[in-house]
């Protein structure tokens, strides 16, 4: 087992006149039995980065490290079969003439080991997947979770030391994506694995991951815990696509310490943690997750109007417009409800909220 490291490497692609930047000066290190996950938009450059990481790509500037061994660079690429991972992708690409049990057993058969060896190699992988007394059966007998957790078997019988898997779950219904969900974060818990996993779906990466990069145009924009990534966003572009968020304009009216005094739009005042960087008179966005507004039918120094009401099962979600024609978006707890049209009072918890200065379209280089 042995841990990644990824320095300053960049991918481009197209010729003199037409350059397309996939990955730009990546600095990364991925600790040895950790579950990180890859996490952006389509385009930011998350499956380009791990297609460098597998060997399938050269980069163009930097290099991939392995322990101590040099995997990746400008000079020389170690093939993908010499690295010692596995790969599995977004179509499963399980054979479909192969049975479950041969699908799995094609890279030991190709390591040349012997029957038994082979047997016992793929009844392990059987049922460290769930899918023993299965063996006889072809892909088309399978739903799309098993023929997934073929994939995983498949990878994970050759005993490679990272397991790399680009959306694996992307092709599953709502509900079986969240039960496989779990079944992944347990195997990579039994294995001891390190599992690189590229999604651009926020809630897998929150639910799955040790660690988070979050990609944005093909440079790393944040590499934290889910809590840290969620909670203290590194810049916009992060708190924007980690959920939910309103992007509320205001003005520094005063600083004590580390506290800034804040003007909002609509009459709205906060005294929130101040960025270093932040001077008084500064334009600022303050990022609000709808969860941390609360609403009360008790009269408060800040109050709004609701438009919108949405029941989503486990919670409420409510668009309340306040003094100057501003839209919130707030959560709340199902049981309590609110009538379109009625005024309700705002509490907004400014520990809970992040400030980012006013810089138009720009992008925050990693934290």
């Amino acid at each position: 087992m042995a841990g990644i490291t990824i320095s300053s490497l960049s991918k481009s692609y197209g010729g003199h006149h037409l350059r397309l930047t996939a990955v730009q000066d990546l600095d990364l290190a991925v600790q040895d039995n950790q579950f990180i996950t890859l996490l952006g938009p389509s385009g930011c450059g998350k499956t380009t980065t791990l297609r460098l990481i597998a060997g399938y790509v050269t980069p163009d500037t930097g290099s991939i490290h392995v322990g101590d061994r040099l995997v990746s660079s400008p000079s020389g690429v170690v093939s993908p079969e010499r690295r010692g991972m596995g790969m599995v992708f977004q179509n499963y690409a399980v054979w479909p003439h192969k049975t479950v049990y041969e699908n799995i057993a094609f890279g030991l058969k190709l390591r040349k080991l012997s029957s038994t060896q082979v047997r016992d190699k793929v009844e392990g992988a059987l049922d460290l997947v769930n899918l023993k007394g299965l063996a006889a059966r072809f892909p088309n007998e399978l739903s799309g979770g098993q023929q997934q957790r073929v994939a995983l078997a498949r990878s994970l019988v050759v005993e490679p030391d990272i397991l790399l898997l680009d959306e694996p779950l992307s092709n599953l219904d709502a509900k079986l994506r969240e039960k496989m969900r779990g079944e992944l974060k347990q195997l990579q818990r039994r294995t001891g694995i390190t599992f690189i996993y590229v999604t651009h779906d926020q809630a897998e990466a929150l639910a799955l991951s040790d660690q988070i990069a979050v990609m944005h145009a093909g440079r790393l924009q944040q590499f934290g815990s889910p809590f840290d990534v969620y909670t203290t966003p590194a810049n916009r572009v992060v708190a924007d696509f980690m959920g939910l968020v309103n992007l509320v304009p205001g003005r520094i009216r005063s600083i004590s310490g580390d506290r800034a005094e804040i003007e909002a739009d609509g009459g709205l005042v906060l005294v929130a943690p101040r960025p270093p960087e932040m001077a008084v008179g500064m334009e600022i966005d303050i990022a609000i997750r709808p969860e941390n507004i609360r609403l009360s039918v008790a009269p408060e120094a800040f109050a709004g109007v609701v438009s919108e009401r949405t029941f989503l099962g486990n919670l409420c979600e409510y668009v309340v417009v306040i003094p100057g024609g501003r839209a919130l978006r707030v959560q709340t707890h199902p049981l309590q409800q609110f009538s379109i049209g009625e005024s309700v009072g705002i509490t907004i918890d400014p520990s809970q909220c992040s400030l980012f200065a006013c810089e138009p379209d720009a992008v925050a280089s990693a934290a």
